[in-house]
């Protein structure tokens, strides 16, 4: 028998290749703590890779196959955190003891509340632990379910067949691509943490003003 690690994104598309895609990006679009702790943008990206099917070593995965899968998991999760936000989601996030999530939580709704709801919902997409909690928050603030599906989706379709092909327009132009896979990922999870700068910086401003 295979030992798969979830949170490991090569043994994740060793043992289920496209479906492993589906499951995880589904878990990790809306599943809340389950989801927190799940790869989508260090899964999608070597996925699009190992689609190129230049690199020495298996699996080779099918670049439609993924693509429809990482959609699917993305749209489909994105609605089922929604409709977890409407049933409960205040008192799910007020139980659980994760700062991280508590602090995700927060930044979500700060999000929605700056930019909107249609621009949150794509530019939350593109932000790790945020688009595990921002589904979930939109349906707890209540967020209308027609500018949900309708934003959600776009993000969903948006973040997941981006990734996909960057990895596969990467693995079929370099040779032997997988040799540098790992700092890949590290430097596509960098750029992803890259919209929270902004966010930070406001924090810390604030921070110092509240001491004054």
């Amino acid at each position: 028998m295979i030992a798969v690690n979830p949170m490991d994104s090569a043994s994740v598309l060793a043992a289920f290749g496209a479906l492993g895609v589906l499951v995880v990006v589904f878990a990790e679009s809306g599943l809340l703590v389950v989801g927190f702790f799940l790869p989508g943008d260090t899964l999608l990206f070597p996925a699009g890779v190992l689609c190129a099917g230049t690199a020495q070593q298996p699996p080779r995965l099918s670049l439609w196959q993924v693509l429809v899968c990482a959609a699917i998991g993305a749209v489909v999760g994105g609605q089922v955190g929604y409709l977890i936000g409407r049933h409960g989601g205040r008192a799910l996030l007020a139980r659980t003891s994760s700062g991280r999530v508590k602090g995700a939580a927060a930044r979500a709704e700060r999000l929605l509340a700056r930019y909107g709801y249609g621009k949150a919902l794509v530019i939350g997409r593109f932000v790790p632990l945020l688009r595990t909690v921002l589904h979930p928050v939109a349906g707890a603030l209540g967020v209308p379910a027609r500018t949900f599906t309708l934003w959600q989706t776009v993000g969903g379709v948006l973040w997941s067949q981006t990734l996909v092909l960057a990895g596969y327009t990467l693995g079929a132009s370099v040779p032997h691509i997988d040799d540098y896979l790992l700092p890949l990922v590290a430097v596509v999870v960098v750029l992803s943490l890259l919209p929270l700068l902004p966010e930070a910086r406001r924090a810390r401003r604030a921070r110092r003003d509240s001491r004054r």
